[in-house]
């Protein structure tokens, strides 16, 4: 496997962003990386540690991804970013040509560490592998993505305020915006992007607190943080509704972690472009997969001695092939095919709904595929008694 070819980008930026199309707030692009071009609205594939759950590289791109996430925490403390650096870097490491966004490794920090300390200069914790106490800075978690090789790079920043909790909050704003002009210091790799997150809980003044003071550092793009992260689905989605169109309209925004099918589909009516989840990958390890008409989990028992293909209109290479009967079998028998074939088909519905979408803001249509996409989750609630 050879290294990726660098791009020179013509602006002198590391991030190209235009916009191809727009459909009221939804909106069309092209991200052009110095690994290569991404189309947007984009769902990126997470590689918790380097790898898309059960598949290949290649069957990753083959499904239509253009870039992927990986975790900055777990490739720090295994096997650590000298090693991925002394095998030729993170692209090289995995065998993924395309362009990595990176995270800071924070939230995995909060979440996953055990005896996590936070202060104003940053994180101490003792990671969930060995116990071992590290120290998480923002010029750190830099260094360690620069070190990755990753082509956008995401700021430390504090994600322990609760969303819905005011004084929690405002406080992880406040410690997000201190570290934020650490993390565009500490960057020394000009051709890697950098881009800023906007924090601020349910809160409508902290989130333009925290917009106003992060634009200003003009970075590559913006990210909205901190959300679907403990509020209700409908403080989520006011959020992102009223944030989208706020956020700059010459950069490339990016919702954090959002993942069912119909958030993203709000979130592309509001203006954002890119977007991570590990739901599609761990709903297909555990037999839930999803479809036009909702989620189906293929362990019932009525899909014993179905013959029908999952989705007869879905393109992806198990519906092509395997009967409802067949995928139940395999989950049920234990078989690792079970959990690589769901993986498949449900990383194919993410991206093939990235794909409707795009053809419906670049034929100025988005409106009515949105209405569609609702309807055909009812028509087929009500006909399987299945919850979407």
């Amino acid at each position: 496997m050879s290294d990726a070819p660098i791009q020179t980008r013509p602006s002198g930026r590391p991030l190209l962003w235009e916009i191809l199309a727009r459909d009221r707030h939804a909106r069309a692009g092209r991200l052009t990386t110095r690994r290569g071009t991404v189309l947007t609205p984009a769902f990126m594939p997470v590689g918790t540690q380097g790898a898309v759950k059960g598949l290949m590289p290649d069957e990753v791109r083959q499904l239509g991804a253009e870039i992927v996430l990986a975790n900055t925490y777990h490739l720090h403390v295994r096997p650590g970013e000298q090693v991925i650096r002394d095998l030729g870097g993170l692209h090289r490491f995995c065998g993924w040509d395309g362009p990595i966004l990176t995270d800071s490794g924070g939230y995995q920090v909060f979440s996953l560490a055990q005896r996590c300390r936070v202060d104003d200069d940053g994180v101490t914790f003792s990671d969930h592998v060995e116990g071992t106490r590290r120290r998480l800075t923002p010029e750190q978690s830099i260094r360690i993505q620069e070190m990755l090789g990753s082509d956008i790079m995401m700021p430390l920043d504090d994600c322990t305020g609760k969303p819905t909790d005011r004084r929690a909050a405002d406080d992880a704003m406040r410690r997000t915006l201190s570290w934020l002009p650490r993390n565009v210091a500490a960057r020394t790799d000009a051709s890697a992007a950098l881009l800023g997150i906007v924090q601020g809980g349910v809160f409508a003044d902290l989130r333009q607190e925290s917009l106003e003071r992060t634009v200003v550092h003009e970075l590559d793009g913006y990210a909205l943080g901190g959300v679907s992260v403990g509020e209700s689905r409908e403080q989520m989605r006011r959020v992102i509704e009223q944030w989208g169109p706020s956020f700059p309209a010459e950069c490339p925004r990016y919702v954090m972690g959002i993942g069912r099918p119909q958030d993203l589909v709000e979130a592309v009516a509001s203006g954002f472009d890119m977007f991570d989840c590990v739901l599609p990958t761990r709903h297909g390890r555990t037999a839930q997969l999803f479809t036009p008409g909702g989620t189906i989990n293929i362990r019932n028992a009525r899909y014993r001695d179905d013959p029908e293909p999952l989705d007869a209109d879905c393109g992806c290479p198990v519906c092509r092939r395997l009967s409802r009967g067949y995928l139940r079998h395999l989950y049920t028998s234990g078989e690792m095919l079970g959990a690589r074939a769901g993986t498949v088909h449900n990383l194919w519905y993410y991206l093939e709904l990235m794909r409707k979408m795009r053809r419906a803001i670049v034929e100025q249509r988005f409106e009515r595929f949105r209405t569609a996409f609702y309807e055909g989750l009812a028509e087929d609630e009500s006909a399987r008694g299945e919850q979407p």
